[in-house]
């Protein structure tokens, strides 16, 4: 058997066998296969697809080339919330503690910002002192006393998928349906979880950017799960917007406890977006936890355990048991930013090119909205800032960033701020701020309601045949179209 053979047979639409996939995939984790042959091979799934059958045969042969994490003699229910990545996508640090408060222990193996959209564990670690390279016994010490834990790939743990996720970064296919099932399925098994609830996102600021291609990643999540034997609840949200009103790593940190504390949460100030996702992603995760009888319910246990204040109280427990200080990490909140500031406002001519009717007033024009805040350009405008990485080598900044001061449908005028940039160097923030501006578009009339949380897509684990699925259906192929 050869890689090249094997290619090949992937860039004709080929379907391959269990055996290739696992000479494939164990030669590159051995070092034998060269990244330049697997870059080949992922290019070729972009394009060519996998069947069904072939993204559970991948997933379990990423699954076998690490270990598996052993929760046996910790209570469960293990439950746990994957996204598939987005901008200003904090919900993980807020769901995890929340989770844990109701009783529900969550396993958390996430990943590092990939492309334009940020990381859990770059956000984690710019906590200073936080811990997310835990042992496998660390990891089961920590979900027992707190109820979560959130760590990293370990080199024992699924090193297939710690290998092919930085070259996915790097070689832009980071949008292939299968690649990411499989990414994703195998380290949730990894990590003991029971059932899954997956936040799926489209539009401009995810990888699937329509709502068509959503779904079917959804829909190929939930199935091939379903296959592994585990409980699965996929929700399609939307991401054509930033989600809340912070992007940066410690920015993130800072709002994720704003919500804990209630931010944005019955009427109260703050980031509702963010926390209508949040809470309709936990209402399933209370379901699956057996928790609640159905997401409503959920949801309103949810609302009442986040104004109880317990899932605070144990988010900074856990800080401290992964290795951060929690007072330390009060002391910063508000003050930790990087140096390079600056500030974008509603420019003098944005009314008339909206449409807007002049007004003596204000010296502008009047009524003027914000009609939309594009989330693909303020991702990119971020990763120059430094928040995320252009190469796999590439370090992170903890506190470049932006805050959102007006967001989609406030009514402004010229001059008022918009947002404020920092960045970690001049550079990065001569490169940011042209996408940032260019990010804002302004209308004469306000935005129609969005609907954030578009779909529900649910599986059940079935009897599966020995590559986890029967089912002959047509590839899942092709990149997202309009890309980024």
């Amino acid at each position: 058997m050869r890689a090249v053979d094997i290619i090949a047979d992937k860039r004709d639409g080929k379907e391959l066998s269990r055996e290739e996939l696992s000479f494939l995939i164990g030669g590159y984790v051995a070092g034998q296969i060269p990244d330049y042959q697997i870059s080949a091979w992922a290019m070729a799934v972009f394009f060519k697809g996998m069947t069904p059958a072939e993204i559970a045969a991948l997933t379990r042969v990423m699954l076998g080339s690490g270990a598996v994490i052993d929760l046996s003699g910790i209570p469960g229910p293990f439950i746990d919330k994957h996204s598939t990545g987005g901008v200003g996508d904090k919900t993980s640090l807020i769901l995890a503690p929340m989770a844990a408060a109701l009783g529900i222990r969550d396993p958390m193996m996430s990943g590092r910002a990939l492309g334009h959209t940020g990381g859990t564990l770059d956000k984690l670690e710019s906590i200073p002192g936080f811990r997310t390279n835990l042992s496998v016994d660390e990891f089961r010490s920590i979900l027992a006393k707190d109820g979560f834990a959130m760590t990293g790939q370990t080199r024992e743990v699924v090193p297939a998928d710690r290998l092919l996720y930085a070259l996915r970064d790097v070689t832009a296919t980071v949008e292939s349906i299968p690649l990411i099932t499989a990414s994703i399925l195998a380290k949730k098994a990894a990590e003991g979880a029971e059932g899954l609830v997956f936040d799926v996102k489209y539009g401009s600021g995810a990888f699937m950017k329509e709502a068509s291609r959503g779904e079917k990643l959804a829909r190929s999540l939930a199935d091939t799960g379903a296959a592994m034997g585990r409980r699965i609840i996929a929700l399609l949200t939307g991401m054509d917007e930033p989600l809340g009103n912070m992007v940066g790593n410690f920015l993130e940190v800072e709002e994720s406890l704003d919500c804990l504390e209630g931010a944005g949460l019955r009427g109260k100030p703050g980031p509702e977006d963010l926390m209508e996702v949040t809470l309709e992603l936990g209402a399933r995760m209370a379901v699956l936890g057996g928790k609640a009888e159905d997401a409503a319910a959920g949801r309103a246990l949810c609302e009442e355990c986040i104004a109880g204040g317990r899932p605070r109280e144990l988010f900074l427990r856990n800080v401290k048991s992964q290795g951060g200080d929690p007072a330390q990490l009060l002391e910063l909140r508000g003050k930790w930013r990087s140096p390079i500031v600056a500030e974008i406002r509603v420019p003098a001519g944005a009314g008339e090119s909206a449409g807007g009717a002049k007004s003596g007033k204000n010296g502008g024009f009047d009524p003027l909205y914000i009609r939309r805040i594009d989330a693909w350009k303020v991702g990119s405008a971020a990763v120059a800032l430094g928040v995320g990485r252009n190469r796999t080598e590439d370090p992170v900044s903890p506190t470049a960033g932006i805050q959102f001061h007006r967001k989609r449908g406030a009514a402004v005028k010229a001059g008022d701020p918009v947002m404020t940039v920092w960045s970690a160097t001049e550079e990065g923030l001569a490169a940011a701020l042209p996408r940032l501006e260019a990010a804002v578009e302004y209308g004469a009339e306000p935005p129609p309601p969005r609907k954030l949380v578009l779909k529900e897509i649910t599986a059940e684990p079935a009897a599966a045949g020995p590559e986890g699925s029967a089912s002959p259906a047509e590839p899942l192929t092709g990149p997202a179209k309009g890309g980024r």
